[in-house]
């Protein structure tokens, strides 16, 4: 669960990991921010990377820090991000608070990280987006044939319903887990044909964990996700809005890079060691 909670943020990658103390001096300094040998040793071990590879994400860090400093993000929607990462774990804003002292996480550093990830957001879709035109289909179509792997799904994904006519009782047993006065049956839902924004959320569902509860019109479903097998490449035609986003993704990541390389060539960047 911890490591769902800091995944889904999506908007954590180095903040959680740059609390290093400034023990070891300065290494560089990045438009008046300074990068310390201790945030570039708890960057290569926390991810994983060389020492160039670190160095190279702590600038880009800093750079996108300067470009965001002066966007103002009101505490009312750094609340209503942590409410909805809370609601996509299933779990309350105290026992995400808990989890994240376990974490040795402090609680006022985690609302920072938030705020940090909507001001950059916000940047991007201001000054990124805006410069992506809509694709063609023949473009989209071209992708696909491309790079059919990433639109490979499982064939089968094996499933507890539970259901009611209340939500209340849905919302109380994501609580508690007791399924009183709740129907629940076992099923083997094939993908193919699944109707895709269900098919979605359980691709989406790691196995073990429960979607949230979904109105059918007539009652209250909540998924939990046992198992995922088998393999099947999705048509076009059921995967264009994966394949829309998908090349939509790759394109951000583009012209992102771009700018950053653009706005580094102007950057006053300091060696220091």
């Amino acid at each position: 669960m911890n490591k769902t909670i800091l995944s889904l943020t999506g908007i954590m990658l180095l903040s959680l990991v740059l609390q290093a103390k400034m023990i070891d001096g300065i290494a560089l300094v990045v438009e008046g921010e300074a990068v310390t040998t201790a945030e570039i040793k708890a960057v290569q071990t926390q991810m994983g990377v060389s020492k160039k590879e670190a160095i190279e994400l702590l600038i880009q860090d800093k750079l996108q820090k300067s470009v965001v400093k002066d966007i103002h993000i009101p505490q009312e929607s750094i609340d209503a991000k942590i409410a909805e990462i809370a609601a996509q774990n299933n779990i309350t804003i105290p026992k995400m608070q808990k989890i994240l002292a376990q974490e040795g996480t402090p609680w006022v550093q985690y609302r920072k990280s938030i705020e940090e990830g909507l001001k950059k957001s916000k940047f991007f879709q201001q000054n990124i987006l805006t410069s992506i035109p809509d694709p063609s289909q023949e473009e989209l179509k071209r992708f696909y044939r491309n790079n059919k792997t990433l639109f490979t799904i499982p064939s089968h994904i094996s499933l507890i319903e539970y259901s009611s006519a209340s939500k209340k009782r849905i919302d109380n047993f994501l609580k508690t887990r007791k399924a009183t006065r709740i129907q629940s049956r076992k099923i083997n839902k094939s993908t193919k044909n699944m109707e895709p924004s269900l098919l979605t959320t359980l691709l989406q569902t790691q196995n073990g964990n429960y979607t949230r509860p979904i109105n059918t019109g007539t009652k209250y479903v909540v998924f939990k996700v046992l198992s995922k097998t088998g393999e099947s490449t999705m048509p076009f035609e059921a995967a264009q809005e994966a394949v829309a986003a998908k090349w939509k993704q790759q394109q951000q990541q583009k012209v992102l890079k771009d700018y950053f390389e653009k706005l580094r060539t102007r950057a006053d960047i300091q060696r220091i060691r």
